[in-house]
């Protein structure tokens, strides 16, 4: 049995907790939390779970789900890897931050003989998998990943953390061509000054690239809804051949779906070579349990 512990206790914790205890090859170690609460135990159901403050607290532990903050995970991940046990994240900032993220941590994990499994979500995660796949089909054309609508969890996190910003949700809007739209609700402190908060979104890096649109709330708790999606669509070549046309689409929970995935790659992370890794440089097939020869009568 792989032993997990699942770091942070938010929306993709509480459903980090329910996939590993699942799964059929995982146990749960116990949940990790900054500062470890007894009043999460009996309303979340988890009477005789341990939560502590410090990993080490559990004994040996395979494998660790940082279910945290994108921002604050280059940190975190460096302090579970230095112990020698395995990450996976769900970090969500795409580009050249992701691939230097990925770069520090694979010199964190071979160092300590440790697997570190970076965006392992479903976009990055994934979804990076479906569009690999799809570029492999037709190597010449464009895909185009047009998200929502939904709720963003990446980006409502960030919102929450800007000066002036009490609580806050972060809305996706598709609208097409892999262009989008953000509608942020933000409810601001008392002595905040709106614009400036306004501002301080419209120009964070999760913001930046879209057309974000900003508006003041008095409940923003009260527009939540964990339901997203995704349309992925590529047209393109295949050899010589012209006008070939794939879609892939999901409506989803986005925490149960982050969660699951995560859970795939904390399987995969104990068979890997020490060092980090991207979804799309991960065999699919070591996503799943059972022996290969199982695996591939079934699926192949």
């Amino acid at each position: 049995m792989i032993r997990v512990v699942v770091a942070g206790y938010g929306n993709i914790g509480k459903y980090a907790v329910d996939a590993v205890r699942e799964a059929s090859d995982m146990e749960l170690a116990g949940i990790v939390r900054r500062k470890s609460s007894q009043r999460v135990l009996t309303p979340s159901g988890l009477s005789g779970i341990p939560v502590v403050n410090d990993v080490n607290e559990l004994g040996d532990v395979d494998v660790a789900l940082l279910c945290v903050p994108t921002r604050n995970i280059p940190e975190i991940a460096v302090q579970y890897l230095s112990l020698g046990i395995h990450t996976v994240d769900s970090f969500d900032i795409h580009g050249e931050t992701l691939w230097n993220l990925r770069l520090q941590l694979d010199e964190t994990a071979k160092k300590h003989h440790a697997v570190s499994i970076v965006s392992a979500g479903w976009d990055p995660g994934s979804d990076s998998v479906v569009r690999t796949l799809m570029e492999a089909m037709a190597p010449k054309g464009i895909t185009y990943t047009n998200f929502g609508p939904g709720m963003s969890m990446g980006h409502t996190v960030a919102v929450k953390a800007i000066k002036g910003v009490r609580n806050a949700i972060s809305i996706t809007i598709p609208a097409g061509m892999g262009v989008h739209n953000r509608a942020v609700y933000v409810e601001i402190e008392p002595d905040a000054d709106f614009s400036e908060v306004e501002h301080a979104i419209k120009t964070d890096a999760y913001f930046i690239k879209d057309i974000t649109t900003v508006k003041q709330v008095d409940n923003a708790d009260s527009l939540i809804d964990m339901g997203h999606g995704v349309l992925m669509e590529r047209k393109g070549v295949s050899g010589v051949t012209h006008n070939q046309l794939f879609e892939y689409r999901m409506k989803i929970n986005n925490p149960a779906l982050t969660a699951q995935i995560m859970i795939a790659c904390g399987r995969a992370a104990m068979r890997q070579q020490p060092g980090a890794y991207t979804m799309p440089e991960i065999p699919v097939i070591d996503l799943l349990p059972d022996d290969r020869e199982t695996l591939i009568k079934k699926l192949v």
